[in-house]
């Protein structure tokens, strides 16, 4: 099988950063899904992983690839909620190969049924973004504990992002909550106002002013997906007393003094906690992206995709990585497709 792999960690500028290599292809046992990959999104964490992080231990590759959409090739003897020819979608697991492959094995109980209403590359930018928002905005800052209460608000920083992008639409969908959404570029805030949120401010600029002067109360949660050291003193400034504040990001160091005084909670996101750990509740992974899936269906979430390239291949995933290293992309990017010469 075809496959995109590296050798040797680091800069996406070297010749060798991602090469086009030929794999035997796998085979399913236990409550392993093979599925034939027709669709992956690039995130952050490939970048990551690619500049830092060696193959695993006695293998010369490491296959990238945490988002994908594909088809049920083959089921292990224990596979219970999937059969062969299923349109499924995951993000997979970073102890695992990943997606950028022709196919992947993946735990049943990390996977979901891909949106009906979606093709493959829709479905592909969805995964590791749906799952981390979901887990961050009803797992970590628990959000539905306010209901009753008087309407809360949420700050979504960095909402053109890929996490960003869907957690609006989340937290639209699920929630009462009033949603502000950081962007700094017109096109970006058009991007976020049409996700649903109901304000917008500019995180370029000192963002507890804008607040104010929005006329609302103090957000009650704050969800960072990007530059957090950056804004931290601000958000400490802007949360309300007794909030819940998230993040997904690796700033360097993290002093979070400055909430005690207002009692706030910390929380980090990692949606490869559940499959890294084998956590006894690894199987919500399949259920919220179920759940997901069924919001898609219903018209209450919309995928995320800005850009498509095909085929898969070593040279538009190294475009792909390029733009993620950016910083300045909108939603997400997928790869669609091989040749087959």
């Amino acid at each position: 099988m075809r496959a995109i792999a590296y050798h040797n960690p680091g800069s996406i500028d070297r010749s060798d950063a991602l090469v086009d290599i030929e794999l035997t292809r796998p085979a399913a046992t236990g409550r392993d899904l093979l599925v034939a990959v027709q669709a992956v999104s690039v995130n952050p964490v490939d970048t990551k992983v690619r500049a830092g992080a060696p193959p695993f231990d006695g293998r010369a590759e490491r296959i990238l690839g945490w988002d994908a959409a594909g088809v049920v090739e083959a089921v292990g003897a224990d596979v219970t909620r999937f059969k062969v020819g299923d349109r499924v979608f995951y993000a997979g697991n970073i102890a695992r190969d990943g997606s950028n492959a022709q196919y992947q094995l993946v735990d049943e109980r990390i996977v979901g049924h891909a949106p009906s209403t979606l093709s493959a590359a829709q479905a592909a930018a969805l995964p590791l973004t749906a799952i981390t928002a979901w887990e961050t905005l009803f797992d970590r800052l628990r959000v539905l504990d306010k209901a009753g209460t008087e309407p809360a608000a949420i700050l979504i920083i960095g909402g053109a992002g890929g996490v960003g992008s869907v957690a609006i639409q989340i937290a639209r969908a699920r929630t009462d909550l009033t949603i502000i959404a950081t962007a700094s570029r017109p096109e970006t805030q058009d991007w976020v106002r049409s996700l649903g949120a109901h304000h917008i401010i500019d995180h370029s600029q000192p963002m507890a002013a804008q607040i104010a002067a929005l006329g609302l109360d103090a957000p009650a949660f704050v969800f960072s997906t990007t530059h957090t050291d950056r804004h931290l003193a601000d958000i400490a400034d802007l949360i309300a007393p007794q909030g819940r504040f998230a993040l997904i990001d690796d700033p360097a160091s993290l002093d979070i003094i400055a909430f005690k005084r207002k009692a706030v909670s910390v929380h980090w996101e990692l949606m490869f906690t559940r499959s890294l750990f084998d956590t006894p509740d690894v199987a919500e992974q399949g259920q919220l992206l179920e759940a997901v899936s069924a919001l898609v269906d219903q018209g209450a979430i919309r995928t995320t995709l800005t850009q498509t390239m095909s085929p898969i291949n070593a040279a538009n995933l190294i475009a792909a990585h390029r733009q993620i290293e950016s910083a300045t992309t909108r939603g997400k990017i997928v790869l669609e497709g091989w040749n087959h010469d």
